[in-house]
């Protein structure tokens, strides 16, 4: 682990992170890959098993039929994680496991088979919480369903998997329940560079890391490799912090949706003073219940990549509601972003460009500092305007875009690469336009 963090007891939280030294924002506290990780099944076809890298063609695993990857090497490179998994894919086919059945496979394999590593986790496995003793029956029966499945899905690999599990492991990872449990409380969302949710992974000294509504560090990826940066200037001995959810919800959604899945209460600055639901709820109470309603609908369509009937019904609804609800309403905001990913697929340019830019201020308020979903939703305007041929209008949002990325994802990150790119493109076309 890095020398600029340490562990320590974080008062009314437990175990935690904090920094050992002086830290300025945008710098990279440290990076790590993962202990164990997988593909989500939604991305299972379209995304490299080893690398992450999103490709059109992608090389099958000739036996499982399910793992992917782009080319010769990583398939090479794979093959040792991927051997033991093999068969037992292949022994569940046609089914396929869920997201954390494989990972929780993964990490057993690894954890009986401990690879050779130089860097020394602050936190075990054997450490992580499960929660077992905080969730709720039905909870608790959804993962013994899970663990029963895990043991299926393993069976044909290790025959004896409880009696090794008992006398290899450590003491709390000797029930297949309690692994489902510590997996399921203590794994990471692998994102590509524009927060697309491609996996899931284990980073066991980084789950020491706390919640915060308004934390100081933020998560990226490179591929696997799990990247800690701050967004805040941070003092020696000041913990360290991250948004386990997004925040872009009103304090009771964010409270319950931490106690349904990460079993406490967060009482944060920002939970304890409520400072932004005045803002959120804005406008008329009636017109806005319209659009919260809406939302599940809307959500259905859009998972089903229905966008003409998804941009007609953001459309009618937000023309409903008018100006009796401002921009920055949290429904009316999510149902304008809604909007605006229908219109871009459907190829509506101007349509996008014009619900793009309604969710900018709303945006800048809910997001103020340098975080990586306002300066995405930056990159996401200038690009339309680009293609619209708005050269200065996109120049500038680049421009915003790029002070925010190089701090959240830093300037070697190929997203802020792209993105210098695309502001290198926009300064030749303004050269090449004849002067007024």
């Amino acid at each position: 682990m890095a020398p600029m963090l340490e562990r320590f007891v974080s008062p009314g939280k437990g175990n935690g992170l904090q920094a050992k030294t002086k830290i300025r924002r945008g710098v990279l506290i440290t990076s790590t890959e993962p202990l164990a990780y997988c593909v989500s099944n939604k991305w299972a076809r379209e995304v490299c098993h080893h690398c992450f890298t999103r490709c059109e063609t992608l090389l099958r695993c000739s036996q499982c039929k399910t793992a992917r990857y782009c080319n010769a090497a990583c398939q090479k490179q794979a093959w040792p994680g991927h051997k033991k998994e093999c068969r037992c894919l292949c022994n569940l086919l046609p089914r396929r496991p869920t997201d954390s059945v494989r990972l929780s496979a993964r990490l057993i394999f690894t954890l009986l088979n401990p690879p050779q590593s130089n860097s020394e986790e602050l936190y075990s496995i054997d450490e992580h919480k499960s929660h077992l003793d905080l969730m709720p029956e039905q909870k608790k029966e959804g993962l013994s369903e899970l663990a029963a499945m895990l043991e299926l899905y393993m069976q044909k690999e290790i025959p004896d998997l409880k009696q090794r599990m008992t006398s290899e492991l450590p003491l709390s990872c000797r029930e297949t329940l309690s692994i489902i449990a510590k997996v399921t409380c203590n794994c990471f969302t692998i994102s590509d560079g524009e927060l697309q949710e491609l996996g899931v992974g284990l980073y066991p000294s980084l789950s020491l890391l706390n919640h915060d509504c308004r934390p100081n560090c933020v998560m990226v990826f490179r591929g696997t490799e799990l990247q800690l940066r701050a967004v805040q200037d941070i003092n020696p001995g000041e913990e360290l912090t991250i948004s386990y959810i997004e925040t872009l919800s009103v304090t009771e959604d964010r409270q319950k949706q931490l106690e349904d899945q990460y079993h406490f209460t967060c009482q944060c600055q920002r939970c304890s003073s409520r400072d932004q639901d005045g803002v959120m709820l804005s406008g008329r109470e009636d017109a806005w219940r319209q659009l919260k309603e809406a939302l599940s609908r809307l959500e259905g369509l859009q998972s089903e990549s229905n966008w003409r009937e998804l941009l007609e019904s953001c459309s009618d609804l937000l023309t409903n509601v008018g100006e009796e609800v401002p921009d920055e309403n949290l429904y009316k905001l999510k149902i304008t972003d809604m909007a605006l990913d229908a219109s871009v697929h459907l190829g509506r340019w101007e349509e996008a460009l014009s619900f793009g830019v309604k969710t900018l201020p709303a945006y800048r308020l809910y997001y103020p500092d340098p975080h990586p979903v306002h300066g995405l939703q930056l990159m996401r305007v200038g690009k339309l305007q680009h293609h619209l041929g708005c050269i200065e209008d996109a120049l500038g949002s680049f421009k915003e875009a790029f002070k925010i990325l190089k701090l959240t994802h830093g300037e070697d990150h190929p997203l802020t690469a792209d993105l210098m790119m695309k502001m290198e493109e926009c300064r030749s076309e303004m050269d090449l336009q004849p002067s007024s």
